[in-house]
């Protein structure tokens, strides 16, 4: 870091500062998530002021004042004076992906970022010591609302990062509420698109998460325990980032073992750069690993490490300039 700053942040910390203070900027936008201020302001006819917004909200005036204002000051809400008063609506960004009211909200992603995730990382001292932590099967619904928010706003671009339409039968292993194989249906209709997860993560995806034109299947089973049900291509998204790589490598093989001749496997993960130097975001991703489960964020060169060793041939790597990127090998 040190041969990257210049002289006037020798002279005073700014970066560093912002940095330290990257946790509460996080927390209001939560909190803000959290007391529905942002489909309060979409759905309001007005700009509304701090008084307006706490009455409507049930909180103090003062508090909502000073959360508001600095919403404003990080460029996510806007205000105007009117006669004195401070009068705050939403911008673009936040009716697109604050409300919880939008298409392409990313309601259930912030709730599980500031209840699970933002606890779970007071424990990065013993977690980095090497001690264990508790994992709370209850927060399972939080996390599937997580991966669906996710896929809602990236999964069109992991879908797309190849051309899968030669696949006719697809099986998104440990598919989770079916938000990336709904994108896969959308993007080949040709083929069939099934999800497959544990029996209670299938019911609750069903029970929660369905659309009425839904075209793709849901399959219960154990994919480390039972057998897989064939197909022309494998999708693992943020599966092998969780497990240890002789995990992994077991999961690989018996994938490979059943896909179809001249069929593939599609991993989509949060690509670290081979020289250390990020992206921050997957590096964060990794640190958060630690905190959650037994995995960490690879380098391409890791992931066609383990894709050979499992069987796979011809390894491409797309990143996508998003938060996650994509890998296609074939059998």
């Amino acid at each position: 870091m040190a041969e990257h700053l210049s002289q006037s942040e020798l002279d005073y910390p700014f970066k560093l500062l912002e940095y330290f203070n990257g946790f509460r900027v996080s927390k209001v936008i939560f909190s803000a998530c959290e007391l529905g201020v942002f489909d309060l302001l979409l759905h309001s006819q007005k700009p509304l002021s701090a008084e307006e917004v706490s009455h409507e909200l049930r909180t103090s005036k003062d508090g909502m004042k000073r959360l508001l204002d600095v919403l404003v000051g990080i460029e996510i809400l806007e205000v105007e004076l009117t006669e004195g008063t401070a009068h705050y609506s939403s911008t673009d960004v936040a009716n697109l992906y604050l409300a919880k009211s939008s298409p392409k909200s990313l309601h259930d992603m912030i709730i599980y970022q500031s209840q699970t995730i933002y606890p779970l990382w007071n424990n990065m001292v013993d977690a980095v010591r090497g001690l264990g932590l508790c994992v709370n099967n209850e927060e399972m619904l939080k996390f599937m609302g997580l991966m669906n928010s996710t896929w809602i706003i990236d999964g069109h671009d992991i879908v797309t990062a190849f051309d899968l339409s030669c696949f006719k039968s697809i099986v998104d292993v440990g598919g989770c509420s079916g938000a990336l194989a709904r994108e896969l249906a959308k993007a080949y209709p040709a083929s069939t698109v099934t999800v497959l997860d544990l029996p209670k993560v299938v019911q609750t995806a069903q029970k929660h998460f369905i659309q009425s034109d839904d075209t793709i299947r849901f399959q219960e089973g154990d994919f480390f325990k039972e057998d897989l049900p064939a197909a022309d291509l494998y999708v693992l998204a943020r599966i092998i980032h969780d497990w240890k790589e002789e995990k992994c490598l077991t999961l690989l093989k018996k994938i490979n073992a059943a896909c179809h001749p001249g069929g593939g496997v599609l991993l989509v993960e949060a690509l670290l750069f081979e020289n250390h130097r990020g992206p921050i975001m997957a590096q964060i991703f990794s640190l958060n690993m630690l905190v959650q489960t037994e995995g960490m964020e690879h380098p391409p060169s890791q992931y066609t490490h383990m894709l050979t060793a499992a069987g796979f041939t011809d390894v491409q790597v797309c990143r996508t300039g998003k938060s996650y990127d994509a890998i296609l090998a074939l059998k």
